[in-house]
């Protein structure tokens, strides 16, 4: 067991006895025989090494059931855990077949290799078994013995760059254990490298960090292995073809990924490990990568080197697509702020914005969906946070209004005109961490403020008696002498320990924060310290000259009292204003009214007084001249300025802007494949378009690649191992290729496992509704044309009437998927999962994060690694997954009974039952599953689960998507015989299952995950001078890992009052036309300050449009024709002008209509915005090439181009 708390390893041993009964009742109902195996074929794995083992008996059975995985555990113990040496020592030994036998030796060291591979790869991805496809033993050149060609696949993308590099020094560990020679690279071989290379970076997909020459040279050279690979492309190499040793001219995916992404990228990891202990591993031929790195310094020495501080990166919106809007361009101001912190439902790659931001936004932004953004990663999933400021707008009748909360935007949001600020973007501190990307600096807020006050405030007022403070939020307010502190400042001792203890809720009045900051010498609270790097010189001297105008109104009109308003003349430097970010009114097109508190945070900041205004004004003139402006750092002025006004000081709230696309909208539907069958029973042509068994029953057969048993009672053949007559197992029968016949005794002959003939389906049909007890069945039952696998081995009939019956769906593996966006979550409420307090109790929920007894529903409560919460989106178009799950609970239940004739399991009632039960967890591209226990529902469509988990499954917090099943769904209907024999066909298939969450056994990345209560001053101060995040110290996961606290005891910066606020579904979900969904987005592009319409509009047109129109006129002179009714493609139309095999009406597969489609709307645009003229004459040559095609027609296409017009 796993180090952890006696609550922690309760929790753990419910998880493992629930999994382990759910396993029994699949395993009673396998042994009937009416699956591919008679038992579970899900191995389950406590930890890692039974994990990596249980993958590799995908390729080598033989290995299950070895000692193998207690050798892993033994080298991890003298090693340590994820130490690439265990996967080294286990690869040789598994190599040398101590553990089991093999074919040969080659086989024994491909399967080490994949061992050790699976190891670094923490035995999820399906990279080892796919990737990873075979060696070759070639001869030298010199004959002076063999030497290793490593082969890999397109799937080794999915170990990741470090992975795939250590899985070629383990081949060459096994190499040279052996005694095979080194790689003898030819020069032409060297030039082939780098002209392949160069081609997959130029044609197929640009890589992450592209080698010069000098470094593929050099690495060629030194490499003790040639690396290669399948032929993956349709391009061949531009040069140097035909080598010998090179099987093929075609560009090799897994060959140039090896040499851009891999070993070179990845050489300073590679090294650093290797310079500890190579020697000692007799890995002296991978020393070169010392000179390497100095190779790879030079060459990055000569790049022109920007100046200090951060440039603006356009990569995230270079490839744009229409309708998904841009909402800040790089660096620009307005775009969303930078705010360091992290909420319960971000970090890990998420991100949080205010509620309110997502509503302004057009409803374009919800829960979960992914943006594209410019730092610190590439994408990020969006939740939100409603303790960071939100987006502060202009209204059509002239007002600025700041939308503090959701109601206010709800209120105001079909009148804003123009947004000027998008309000703050939470980012956590571990994200800037793990992609080592300079801290930079935020806008000043109020944690910051807080923790000044708190500094200034112990200096001044000490306490005598110290007491130690436990409280999470604040540390050292209780070391103040309150009283003191509140005779000074006239504000109430108890209002002065809530701004201590809740500085992100609690409100000041403009005079208290004046008193504050003029009493302790703080800077003025960031409630009312504006924008004021947004001004120009010139800016703030129109602001100062129309302040010569205002007229300060007091309450009572009492010289002594507060400030009730200021009210100036409509002018142009109202814009001043705007920008600034100050709400105000305006009045009858007439008048400018600033209200209460802002209008006396103005005046004190420009430090302006109700008698002496004009001799004011003249004074701050005189301050302004006293500074030269510099080009280019007129922002820094402006706060130098302001500063040398004010009588109080005034911190910069600007910090960063952070640009940002929209990437793709959130997702959680089930899962359905194209046809959107029931089963994976095959229908034949008979099926018709619709695959249905209902058309095949009406042709009388199914004619399709099946499988043969025979029924010794009945003595029958049938396509089931279990006769549907009697309810025997049958006995399979080989079909011999030669005689034609499954009677065939010749042993030389060849056979195989099925054989193509035709079943008579009204013959079959009755008796499986008699075994499943139905008269009556559904109107539709889907099928799929035909199987994929090797034996075609067919799903049963049975299963495909009752998944119809439950309206469900089958995936490739046999089992029911709902796919879901991933977002993180640490901490939850009760009220925000709709489940109830008793319930929460039973699931081990019995106190908060202060060890309170859990009594309310507002109470915050500290999630379970394991425990996840479903979404359940009621704005959804689409499925929820209570839904979902509760027909699929009872599709089994169904299945156990009246298939298997057993007891059922769920016996669900309502949905609210599904709290408890168990699900697997499963992202794409990987092989290795994670046990989960539902505990909830939210409103959202996120897939909330604990960091640690989306670690488990190789995945982080970015916008990407996972799935979840039932758990006994994948034990009692996933099979492996079911998969394609193609390559890839692994991966997101349930191969193994880790039932309990080892932290240490996870994605290495969510160990940089921040768990403090609160950021120090010591990092804001770090990020003002742009310093590296390692140069602070802050508590993160990674520290415990080990420890008691490595599942318990994680904070977060930033609560929110409901997770479930915002925007539940994206409005791109439900828009129903691309010309809507382009109306939103050039409505954003208009609205947003930060962003530039007329660009937006450029790559709107430059990288969707015209590449569809361009790309689709091509394919309409080559393409082929399609038969309507039977789905027969022709290259060319036969003469008789119809389909030959049914008579069927011949069509084009690609129309008229949809090269056409965005040509309108590419006009419209290039006309509405402003676009360069070289995109416009290119349109122009587009249109005219249209109507060379197709003639000039007098009525143009409606539709997106009416809107632009």
């Amino acid at each position: 067991m796993v180090e952890c708390s006696k609550e922690m390893e309760k929790y753990f041993e419910e998880l493992e006895t629930g999994c382990q009964k759910e396993y029994k009742v699949a395993l009673e109902a396998r042994k009937k025989g009416y699956d591919p195996k008679e038992a579970p074929e899900v191995i389950l794995a406590k930890n890692m090494a039974e994990r990596v083992i249980g993958i590799i008996s995908v390729v080598a059975p033989q290995l299950q059931n070895t000692k193998a995985v207690d050798r892993i555990s033994e080298l991890e113990k003298q090693y340590g855990i994820l130490d690439w040496r265990v996967a080294f020592k286990i690869a040789e030994e598994i190599a040398l077949e101590k553990f089991c036998k093999f074919k040969d030796q080659k086989e024994a060291m491909e399967v080490g290799i994949r061992t050790g591979f699976a190891y670094v790869t923490v035995g999820i991805v399906s990279s080892p078994i796919e990737g990873f496809t075979h060696i070759d033993i070639v001869d030298r050149l010199d004959s002076q013995g063999k030497y290793f060609c490593v082969n890999f696949s397109g799937p080794i993308r999915n170990a990741g760059g470090t992975a795939a590099s250590v899985c070629v020094l383990i081949a060459d560990y096994v190499r040279k254990k052996f005694g095979f020679q080194k790689y003898d690279a030819t020069d032409l071989e060297i030039k082939r490298t780098f002209a392949e290379v160069e081609d997959y970076h130029g044609k197929i997909s640009p890589r992450q960090y592209f080698p010069n020459k000098d470094e593929i040279d050099f690495l060629m050279k030194h490499m003790p292995v040639q690396l290669g690979a399948e032929a993956s492309e349709r391009f061949e190499v531009s040069n140097y073809k035909d080598l010998p040793r090179v099987p093929t001219n075609l560009i090799r995916s897994g060959f140039c990924l090896l040499y851009t992404d891999c070993i070179p990228l990845k050489a300073a990891k590679l090294w650093k490990q290797l310079g500890k202990w190579g020697k000692e591993f007799d890995m002296e031929d991978w020393m070169f990568l010392e000179e390497y790195l100095h190779i790879q310094k030079s060459a990055k020495a000569l790049k022109k080197k920007s100046e200090q501080g951060i440039s603006p990166d356009y990569t995230y919106i270079k490839d744009l697509v229409a309708g998904r809007p841009v909402l800040g361009h790089p660096l620009r101001n307005g775009a969303f702020r930078l705010r360091y912190g992290r909420s319960r439902v971000s970090g890990y790659s998420a991100q949080s914005i205010h509620p309110a931001t997502m509503l302004v936004l057009n409803n374009y932004i919800a829960t979960a969906t992914q943006l594209k953004v410019e730092r610190p990663g590439k994408a990020t999933a969006i939740t939100v946070c409603d303790t960071i400021d939100g987006p502060i707008v202009k209204l059509y009748n002239g007002n600025v209004v700041l939308l503090e909360n959701e109601a206010l935007a709800k209120q105001y949001k079909k009148e804003v005109k123009e947004i000027l600020y998008l309000g703050d973007v939470l980012v956590a501190y571990g994200d800037f961490f793990n992609r080592n990307h300079l801290l930079v600096p935020p806008g000043y807020c109020e944690e910051i403020w807080v923790q000044e006050l708190e500094e200034a405030a112990v200096q001044q007022y000490p306490r005598q008696e110290i007491e130690d403070d436990n409280y999470i939020t604040s540390s050292r307010y209780k070391n103040i002498d309150l009283d003191k502190l509140s005779d000074v400042v006239r504000i109430p001792k108890e209002r002065l320990e809530v701004i201590f203890k809740k500085p992100l809720r609690t409100k000041l009045s403009a005079e208290a924060a004046i008193i504050l900051s003029r009493k302790l010498n703080i800077p003025l609270h960031p409630y009312y310290t504006y924008y004021w790097r947004s001004l120009n010189i010139y800016e703030f001297k129109a602001l100062i000259f129309w302040m010569e105008t205002v007229k300060i109104i007091r309450v009572d009109n009492k010289p002594d009292n507060k400030i009730e308003k200021i009210i100036l003349p409509k002018d142009d430097a109202k814009r001043s204003l705007e920008l600034l970010g100050v709400p105000h009114l305006f009045v009858n097109n007439e008048y400018v009214v600033v209200e209460e508190d802002h209008a006396e945070a103005l005046l004190t900041t420009l430090n302006i007084h109700d008698i002496l205004v004009k001799e004011d004004v003249e004074g701050i003139l005189k301050s302004i001249a006293e500074f030269r402006v510099e080009e280019g750092k007129e922002d820094q002025l402006m706060l130098q300025i302001i500063n040398k006004i004010s009588p109080i000081i005034i911190r910069d709230k600007l910090g960063i802007f952070i640009g940002s696309r929209m990437g793709r909208p959130e997702k959680a539907k089930m899962r359905k494949l194209a046809g959107q069958p029931h089963m994976l029973f095959p229908i034949g042509a008979e099926g018709g378009k619709l695959r249905s068994l209902q058309s095949s029953m009406e042709a009388g057969k199914i004619t399709s690649s099946f499988p043969i048993f025979h029924c010794d009672k009945c003595n029958r053949r049938t396509v089931f191992s279990v006769c549907e007559m009697c309810d025997r197992k049958a006995r399979k029968l080989e079909y011999c290729n030669e005689c034609k016949s499954d009677n065939c005794n010749n042993a030389h002959h060849k056979k195989s496992t099925y054989a193509t003939y035709s079943i008579d389906i009204n013959e079959i049909f009755p008796f499986m509704l008699k075994k499943l007890g139905e008269k009556i069945y559904p109107d539709l039952i889907k099928g799929i044309k035909g199987t994929v696998n090797i034996n075609h081995i067919p799903e049963h009939l049975m299963k495909g009437i009752l998944r119809a019956k439950h309206s469900v769906a089958v995936n490739k593996d046999g089992t029911v998927r709902y796919d879901v966006s991933e977002v993180p979550i640490t901490h939850f409420k009760p009220k925000e999962i709709n489940v109830s307090i008793e319930n929460l109790k039973k699931l081990g929920y019995v106190t908060d994060t202060k060890n309170r007894p859990l009594e309310r529903e507002d109470q915050v409560l500290e999630l379970k690694p394991q425990d996840i919460i479903v979404p359940c989106c009621p704005d959804s178009p689409d499925e929820s997954a209570d839904e979902v799950l509760f027909r699929t609970a009872n599709f089994i239940d169904e299945l156990l009974v009246k298939m298997y004739g057993l007891k059922p399991y769920y016996r669900l009632n309502s949905k609210e039952e599904l709290i408890g039960q168990f699900v697997i967890g499963l992202a794409p591209h990987t092989s290795a599953g994670i046990l989960g226990r539902i505990i909830g529902f939210s409103r959202t469509q996120g897939f909330y689960a604990h960091p640690m988990f989306h670690a488990a499954m190789r995945r982080d917090a970015d916008g990407d998507e996972s799935c979840m099943l039932l758990l006994l769904d994948g034990l009692l209907n996933f099979s492996k015989e079911y998969l394609s024999d193609k390559r890839g066909a692994t991966m997101d298939a349930p191969l193994v299952l880790t039932t309990i969450l080892n932290p240490a056994e996870v994605d290495d990345m969510v160990f940089d995950l921040d768990i403090a209560w609160r950021y120090p001053l010591e990092l804001y101060k770090a990020a003002s001078e742009f310093k590296p995040p390692h140069s602070i110290k802050l508590d993160q996961l990674g520290k415990h890992i080990g420890t008691v606290k490595q599942y318990e005891g994680m904070g977060f910066t930033h609560d929110t009052e409901d997770f479930n606020a915002g925007v539940l579904c994206s409005e791109y979900k439900l828009l129903p036309s691309m010309e809507e969904k382009l109306m939103g987005q050039m409505d954003l592009a208009v609205k947003i300050r930060a962003v530039d319409s007329g660009d937006v509009a450029k790559l709107v047109i430059e990288k969707h449009f015209i590449r569809d129109i361009k790309g689709n006129l091509r394919k309409f002179s080559t393409q082929q024709f399609r038969c309507s009714n039977c789905n027969e493609k022709y290259r060319r139309p036969p003469l008789i002008g119809r389909c030959l095999k049914c008579n069927g009406k011949l069509i084009f597969t690609i129309s008229e209509g949809s090269i056409i489609k965005y040509l309108e709307p590419t006009i419209s645009l290039g006309e509405k915005f402003k676009i360069p003229s070289y995109l416009k004459q290119t349109i122009e040559l587009t249109k005219q090439r249209i109507e060379n095609y197709f003639g000039k027609e007098t009525e143009s296409q409606s539709g997106l181009g009416r809107w632009f017009g």
